[in-house]
């Protein structure tokens, strides 16, 4: 991590081409070609940041551990990992919420501990364990729609944005759980360290904010 430069760790995808936006509504110079990179680490000097990309699950622990000053990560994620870190502002991006899904031919109370599927096994766990619930939770990394249709999981937790992919494989929201959102996260030891650097940073993203949810 360079001294000088604050080191901000964002996740590819779709999260990033928004917070890269952000970025620039709040006066800072990213080159045209940072958004098609293949980079992992990018200096941008101009504006006294480095960039690290990384999956959107890494990012807290990036965070965490020093290796990044602050980051973007989405509530889900600061949910499942638990990081130590500090969340300082909702950046309202990359809105969605967090669902419950299953085959139109899911029957509640079937089974005494129904099979749930998600890449989110702590959030689920802890979600079924307040509705009092039991169930058994089987953790996959992708294509969590499949598992009920080949019989895996009953149900399945995932993110929902349109809700396109759940129509398109035969599936239906059937809880809501919670909103989400991208955070703007810190590392502990950086806010005390690089405090006027990200000060300065949460207030004009604060300000892009404001008036763009005013």
């Amino acid at each position: 991590m360079s001294s000088e430069l604050l080191t901000v760790a964002m996740p590819k995808g779709r999260i990033f081409e928004e917070a890269v936006e952000l970025l620039r509504e709040a006066g800072y110079d990213l080159p045209p070609e940072f958004d098609d990179s293949r980079k992992l680490i990018i200096e941008v000097p101009q504006s006294g940041m480095q960039f690290i990309l990384a999956k959107p699950m890494d990012v807290p622990t990036y965070v965490e551990h020093g290796v990044a000053d602050v980051g973007v990560a989405g509530k889900d994620v600061m949910i499942e990992e638990e990081r130590d870190v500090y969340e300082v502002l909702d950046l309202k991006i990359s809105s969605c919420y967090m669902a419950v899904a299953a085959l139109p031919t899911y029957s509640p109370g079937r089974d005494v501990a129904p099979k749930v599927a998600s890449k989110y096994p702590k959030l689920t766990s802890d979600y079924f364990r307040e509705q009092g619930e039991q169930v058994e939770i089987i953790k996959l990394n992708g294509s969590i729609e499949l598992a009920p249709i080949v019989g895996l999981a009953d149900r399945i937790v995932d993110i929902v944005s349109t809700g396109q992919t759940l129509r398109e494989n035969g599936l239906v929201e059937i809880e809501t759980m919670m909103p989400i959102t991208s955070r703007f996260i810190v590392n502990p030891v950086s806010y005390r360290t690089k405090a006027a650097q990200i000060d300065d940073m949460v207030d004009r993203l604060s300000v892009v904010v404001n008036k763009e949810n005013a």
